[in-house]
């Protein structure tokens, strides 16, 4: 697990450095088609009654996160028959793919550089890219804050819950981790044809996220502290508003940020065609604006680098 460590170490470093390449052949994309693969397959065998789908459902994610924990397992046990070193640069290749903390910053920065070049539609394009609701309703206020949200929600799912999980079991454990998280993304929506297949998915993630998610609010508050942001209001809108959301690990790190920056976010949202009813998090102090995702971002940076400290110090003390 040494070894696992400073492999986080190196990946979050490339990370910060590189981002994601565009064009580069990324594994988290395998995951999403080998859920593709299943779920179009699964649903074919199993009954399209809704216990059938909740049992393929449940079988997807069984067979979904086996493949994602093995295959790097078995790539880095040869890697290690060759030569440590080989390992560990294959553990911080693996590391660096599954952290997402540049990358999440340019595409909101997208963004925010088509809002402040006053394109509306170009703003629509960038944060549709980045967020699972339908963007077409969304004025520029909108844009803005859906952006803010995502920025400060996977701040906990793209950066602190898969350092948790490389920090605990290596590479394999933090692939694991995504496979849960990209089973969520994908199936775990509440309207038809997901709704029962996408049940097991949504329920496991919310059981993998919900130490991590608490854990990243509380890192982003100590950011936020340190970068001179309003940390008493966050820690009150923390309070009140930490399960203003249908996930119980959702607002965590979204009644955060808003109480840090000072603004109100989430409320209501369309999400194919439909529209969900939602309560607001935050206080409506002022209008969320451009400049928020900037914000938003440096605390995004914060946030990194307190729960890659937080990971280093916290796993010399794990008995493995």
């Amino acid at each position: 697990m040494r070894w696992s460590l400073w492999a986080l170490a190196i990946g979050f470093g490339v990370d910060l450095i590189l981002g994601d390449p565009h064009g580069w052949p990324h594994p988290v994309v395998a995951i999403g088609k080998l859920i593709s693969v299943l779920e179009r397959g699964l649903r074919r065998i199993f009954p399209s009654s809704p216990s059938g789908e909740r049992c393929a459902g449940g079988l997807l994610w069984l067979l979904t996160a086996a493949v994602s924990f093995v295959v790097p397992a078995l790539l880095l046990w040869g890697c290690g028959l060759v030569s440590p070193w080989l390992r560990l640069a294959a553990e911080s290749v693996m590391c660096w793919q599954i952290l997402a903390v540049k990358s999440l910053r340019t595409e909101s920065m997208k963004v925010y550089t088509a809002l402040a070049a006053g394109g509306v539609e170009d703003a629509r394009q960038a944060v549709s890219m980045i967020v699972g609701r339908d963007v077409r309703r969304l004025d520029k206020a909108g844009i803005a804050r859906a952006a803010v949200e995502t920025v400060a929600e996977n701040a906990s799912d793209g950066v602190v819950a898969p350092m948790l999980f490389l920090a605990l079991g290596g590479a394999p454990l933090g692939f694991f981790y995504k496979a849960v998280n990209t089973m969520d993304s994908m199936l775990g929506y509440t309207e038809p044809p997901y709704r029962n297949i996408g049940l097991v998915p949504a329920r496991m993630d919310d059981v993998m996220n919900f130490l991590p998610a608490r854990l990243s609010a509380l890192l982003m508050l100590a950011a936020g502290g340190l970068l001179g942001m309003d940390a008493g209001n966050g820690w009150r809108i923390f309070r009140r508003d930490r399960y203003s959301h249908a996930s119980p690990n959702s607002a965590q790190t979204e009644s955060v940020c808003a109480g840090l920056l000072g603004l109100r976010l989430a409320g209501d949202a369309w999400y194919h065609g439909i529209l969900h009813k939602k309560p607001y998090i935050g206080d409506p102090a002022r209008e969320v604006e451009p400049e928020d995702i900037r914000r938003a971002c440096r605390l995004l940076y914060g946030t990194a680098v307190l729960a890659l400290a937080f990971c280093l110090i916290a796993s010399w003390f794990l008995p493995w």
